[in-house]
């Protein structure tokens, strides 16, 4: 006896997403058939449907955007007021007073070269 196949997630998922569009599908053929059998032309039906689809499209896009913008803004403003303001902490390369090195404020912090003059 065969052990049953499993199905992975992604299977699963597919299979999900498939039923979800068929019933979209089935949705949008009753639709058209409603607004024919209520008078409206079989062209004119579908046109309809296609422009509600397009403005449905447009609305989310507008609303993605903004959220997009809210999260940048919100990223934006945590970074500024989450970042350090004072310099001293991190040492930095430079030339300062004993020649070039690694300098925290205006103190040397690395030994430097026997070279150094």
């Amino acid at each position: 006896m065969k052990p049953s196949a499993q199905t992975s997630f992604a299977e699963r998922l597919g299979q999900v997403f498939g039923r979800m569009w068929r019933g979209c599908l089935r949705q949008e053929r009753k639709m058209n058939g409603w607004l024919v059998e209520h008078g409206l032309p079989a062209g004119g039906a579908t046109t309809l449907l296609w422009i509600t689809k397009l403005v449905v499209l447009g609305v989310l896009l507008y609303v993605a955007f903004w959220m997009v913008l809210v999260l940048l803004f919100s990223v934006v403003a945590a970074s500024v007021v989450g970042g350090n303001s004072s310099n001293e902490d991190e040492p930095e390369w430079r030339i300062g007073l004993s020649g070039y090195g690694l300098y925290r404020g205006d103190t040397r912090v690395d030994p430097g070269s026997p070279d150094e003059g």
